[in-house]
């Protein structure tokens, strides 16, 4: 049975499988208490910096908590889209879900490679473990999507090629 699941379309549902639950839980915890949030494990590298180099007050770092929160939650609603997208066959099969694993893909790799740099600009061990895990996650299936073949198009009927199959009773008007 040829059920036209791509191997690219697997690998997304199983890292939206990890990241939704995952970041949803972080952006929660940034949204509810941001100064709090901002300094929990998968935030640490980043309060670290911004408040040793920065030397943000309260209000500023509730400002930059939340959007990390907001660019957190725009990872997962791609990420959310890409797998209603794919739930369709009709969709899945012409590679329809693909430009929304493709934006969730490129920004959440954006968001761990800065905060792996900012964990090991800190010395947080920890959280450099998390975020070079999180992204090797992410550019593995941007990966797997590069190097798989686009989706063959559907053949079309076979059709006349010529227009001299066609007799003058086809044509009543023009004869």
């Amino acid at each position: 049975m040829n059920s036209n699941w791509r191997i690219s379309t697997a690998a997304g549902i199983l890292v939206a499988a990890y990241f939704v639950p995952a970041w949803l839980k972080v952006a929660f915890g940034l949204m509810v208490s941001p100064i709090h949030g901002l300094f929990d494990r998968p935030n640490i590298a980043v309060g670290l910096f911004l408040s040793n180099h920065f030397h943000l007050g309260a209000e500023e770092a509730i400002r930059i908590a939340w959007l990390l929160a907001l660019a957190k939650l725009t990872v997962i609603a791609f990420f959310a889209v890409f797998v209603a997208l794919a739930a369709r066959r009709s969709v899945r099969v012409t590679g329809g879900c693909d430009e929304a694993l493709s934006i969730a893909l490129t920004l959440g790799s954006v968001i761990c490679f800065a905060s792996m740099i900012l964990a090991s600009h800190g010395g947080e061990a920890q959280a450099l473990r998390l975020h070079a895990t999180e992204l090797l996650l992410l550019v593995g299936t941007a990966i797997v999507m590069l190097v798989e073949r686009p989706p063959l198009p559907a053949k079309a009927e076979e059709r006349p090629s010529r227009m001299s199959t066609y007799t003058a009773e086809h044509f009543p008007e023009h004869v």
